[in-house]
């Protein structure tokens, strides 16, 4: 079975934050809408193509995985992304001190979250007026 990545087209985002609801109503926590594990910024001056998304870019060789005392952190073979166990988690957040990116935050939960392409559907892709995701 051939890795699906999400890519990201920043140029062509508008910054309609759609991406985060879907996100957030995709991972819910008691019963309500969780944390968005993207982020869109739109550009202060409101150009058009200065926009950025921010989301976990899946590293092959993840800061966030190595730092992990517990092993809570493992990459799904069938996504390609990299899942929490929350039943190992102990909740120390050295994987959101160690990403250099920032793609790790901790949630209301106070378990560390990361995008984990929905299981293989993300929902910020479905839901991007723009096309400015793209999981292929």
């Amino acid at each position: 079975m051939e890795k699906k990545l999400l890519h990201v087209y920043p140029q062509r985002c508008t910054a309609c934050r759609n991406c985060e609801i879907a996100c957030s109503f995709a991972h819910p926590i008691d019963g309500k809408a969780g944390v968005a594990r993207i982020k869109a910024f739109g550009d202060k001056e409101g150009r058009v193509g200065h926009n950025q998304i921010v989301v976990c870019m899946q590293c092959e060789d993840a800061a966030c995985v190595s730092a992990c005392p517990a092993n809570a952190l493992w990459r799904n073979p069938d996504t390609g992304a990299i899942y929490l166990l929350e039943e190992r988690c102990i909740r120390c957040h050295s994987c959101v001190a160690a990403c250099p990116f920032g793609n790790m935050r901790p949630q209301a939960d106070e378990f560390p979250s990361k995008c984990d392409v929905c299981g293989g559907d993300p929902a910020c892709v479905k839901f991007c007026p723009a096309n400015a995701l793209e999981y292929k």
